[in-house]
């Protein structure tokens, strides 16, 4: 008999068989193989480090025509231990050609990197990542997707998030404007009063909880700041309005950058991209920066992809597919799937209402895939869920 051994339980089956503990980290490295893919390497470069890869015993993947030069540039998928990339980056740092000793840095900091483990609000509230975290969805508005979601008065307002909390949201998001596909804008000042108004009501009955404030409009987060927001969660990127980076800086809140491709009203007219999951890394490398350049603490941003954002259904399921890619950037990662519509299509409900099951199976993939933290609109069943996948994790 034979059996497949997970990586997981590697460590246990080796104790099994009485195997000496100083062999446990070797074995466990010599396991898990880590596929890796560089962009835009000269040819020349990228054959070295094919050949630099083969001789260490891990292996490469170039363009077919980069052997003769045929093409200039070529992307690069590395297969290799930690120990084959650390063979890799000895001899990558003694070639200052072809953008190879750029390589070695770039790997060098990959391996490095050490993703935020918590995140600490300018009232000094704070949230660890130890398991994933579950945000509430509150809208005080009229025209949001999910009819449920929508409350208008405080008592109303109040008492769900009491419920939330109650139930085990870390995290109760207030949004004072929809941002579903093809709603319009409402006044700013309308927004603040939605927002500030729920905000000091739960604040005053609920000192403990995080509060995240759905806005892009920097005056909106100032005051929801104000009035004891923690968190600033911004579908635009701070692409529309500018001053909401200078805002997320200057308070010190944690920031979550969410991947957009137009706007709220024309983002789902045919939205079409080359290479999905590279393009929104890219987005989240070129904001990061931008962000750095102005001062933020870059361990203050959450990342979101964005489903449903300028996204079709195929690359909303490619994005939870691929969900453990875009942990890779080394920044805690968020994932608000809550009823959206490709969960409708892929399990043919046409209403919202209907979604839960398919809301609770993406949570559960979450879960198990440790995404830091999921936004849903039913508190109690996903905080459920994720329990029962972090009793089974635990035993690992």
């Amino acid at each position: 008999m034979i059996l497949e051994i997970s990586q997981e339980y590697l460590e246990n089956e080796m104790k099994k068989v009485n195997a000496h503990p100083a062999s446990f980290k070797i074995f466990k490295d010599k396991s898990r193989i880590i596929p890796l893919k560089l962009f835009g390497i000269p040819a020349p470069g990228a054959n070295i480090i094919k050949q630099e890869m083969l001789s260490s015993g891990g292996d490469a993947a170039v363009h077919k025509n980069a052997v003769d030069c045929s093409v200039e540039t070529s992307d690069v998928i590395l297969l290799g231990t930690k120990k084959h990339y650390n063979i890799l980056m000895e001899k990558l740092q003694k070639m200052p050609y072809f953008k190879l000793n750029n390589v070695c840095g770039e790997l060098k900091e990959f391996f490095s990197a050490k993703k935020t483990n918590s995140i600490k609000s300018p009232w000094g509230r704070t949230l660890s990542f130890d398991k994933t975290r579950v945000m509430g969805i509150i809208n005080i508005t009229s025209d949001s997707f999910y009819p449920g979601s929508r409350k208008q008065s405080i008592q109303e307002i109040l008492d769900t998030a009491q419920d939330m909390i109650q139930s085990g949201a870390d995290v109760v998001d207030i949004g004072g404007m929809s941002t579903r596909p093809g709603s319009d804008p409402i006044s700013e000042e309308e927004e603040t009063k939605r927002v500030v108004m729920a905000i000091k009501a739960i604040r005053e009955n609920c000192q403990d909880v995080m509060i995240s404030v759905d806005t892009y409009r920097s005056n909106v987060a100032e005051k929801a700041l104000e009035a004891g927001a923690d968190i600033i969660n911004d579908v635009s990127g701070f692409s529309f309005d500018q001053r909401l980076i200078e805002v997320a800086a200057k308070s010190n809140a944690p920031y979550i950058l969410m991947h957009i491709k137009g706007t709220p009203k024309n983002m789902q007219e045919n939205p079409a991209y080359d290479d999905l999951i590279k393009e929104i890394a890219q987005y989240f490398v070129e904001k990061i920066n931008y962000a750095i350049s102005f001062n933020m603490n870059e361990n203050n941003i959450i990342l979101d992809p964005g489903l449903g954002f300028g996204k079709t259904y195929e690359d909303n399921m490619e994005i939870m597919d691929r969900v453990c890619e875009l942990q890779s950037l080394h920044k805690p990662l968020l994932i608000a799937a809550s009823r959206k519509s490709f969960i409708g299509k892929a399990l043919g409900l046409k209403s919202p209402e209907n979604r839960l099951e398919g809301t609770l199976a993406i949570t559960a993939l979450c879960a198990y895939h440790d995404v830091d933290m999921v936004r849903v609109h039913d508190v109690r069943e996903n905080v459920r869920i994720i329990e029962m996948v972090e009793a089974i994790k635990c035993r690992r």
